[in-house]
């Protein structure tokens, strides 16, 4: 219990920081298992969209019970690879489908974004930021790296424009 407190006071008080510095505050949210350059292209737009990157990153738990499906690495092994990214500046937990509205308060985001494959889902969003819908690079997705290594495919080369 004590440790919940004293967590619910640092994100008080991070909030507070936030809130006193001009900078644009960009989130996201995925899974990012499999990090590819996929993800990494997302992130860096996202990033160049604002000055502040928080990605919530979704928990074991949640992928398994709401998204039905199982990740190959944990949530702190993927939350290590995100941190290791210049371009995000704090990865936080995604545990629910509803705690998006929250966060946006919380973190004084003020872009929200997802992938195309999204599109219009979080448009009730709007009311609280700007909900910017990014396109996916079409080339690549974990699920396709599943299907070709499962397949003996081999690597590929992909330009970005």
């Amino acid at each position: 219990m004590c440790v919940i407190i004293v967590l619910l006071n640092y994100m008080k008080v991070f909030g507070e920081v936030l809130r006193g510095i001009d900078m644009k505050r960009i989130i996201t949210y995925g899974t990012f298992d499999l990090l590819h350059f996929g993800h990494i292209y997302l992130l860096t737009r996202a990033r160049a969209l604002g000055d502040y990157l928080i990605v919530a990153l979704s928990e074991d738990e949640f992928n398994e019970k709401e998204k039905h499906k199982k990740t190959y690495f944990s949530y702190d092994d993927r939350k290590r690879l995100l941190e290791a990214i210049r371009y995000v500046d704090l990865v936080i937990p995604e545990k629910n489908w509803e705690q998006k509205e929250h966060d946006i308060k919380l973190y004084q985001a003020d872009v929200f974004i997802m992938g195309d494959d999204w599109q219009g889902k979080f448009d009730h969003l709007k009311e609280y930021c700007e909900v910017i819908y990014l396109p996916r690079t079409p080339e690549i997705s974990t699920t396709q790296i599943i299907y070709d290594i499962g397949s003996g495919g081999y690597g590929r080369s992909i330009e970005f424009t």
